[in-house]
């Protein structure tokens, strides 16, 4: 999840400080959404199954916005979009803030036993 996290933070950060979305942001984009799928299954299976809680949802719909940003990022380098390359990072941090929420309550849940 900590590989997840950084490789997320760093594209997201990354494409702020181009001001424009270039492949190398979209390769960790989609490594970021890998490591994460992987580690919250994993994560699942150790405690037994999803659970629905706030956590839960907000870490379901953080995974699903990951996705549609990874999607939506390969259309617009794949078809140029010059436009959307270029504001494309305002929709990125939103997603990345919302993920964070799910990646910090997730580690305070577990802190809290």
């Amino acid at each position: 999840m900590l590989l997840a996290a950084t490789l997320y933070t760093i594209a997201v950060f990354g494409e702020r400080a181009a001001r424009i979305l270039k492949p190398w942001h979209l390769a960790l984009f989609w490594l970021g959404l890998v490591f994460d799928t992987t580690g919250t299954t994993l994560m699942a299976q150790i405690s037994g199954g999803w659970k629905w809680d706030v956590h839960g949802v907000v870490g379901l719909t953080a995974v699903a916005l990951m996705l549609a940003h990874s999607a939506w990022a390969s259309v617009a380098l794949f078809l140029k979009q010059e436009g959307v390359l270029r504001s494309f990072r305002k929709f990125s941090v939103h997603v990345w803030a919302l993920w964070m929420a799910a990646f910090i309550s997730g580690v305070v849940l577990v802190a809290l036993g």
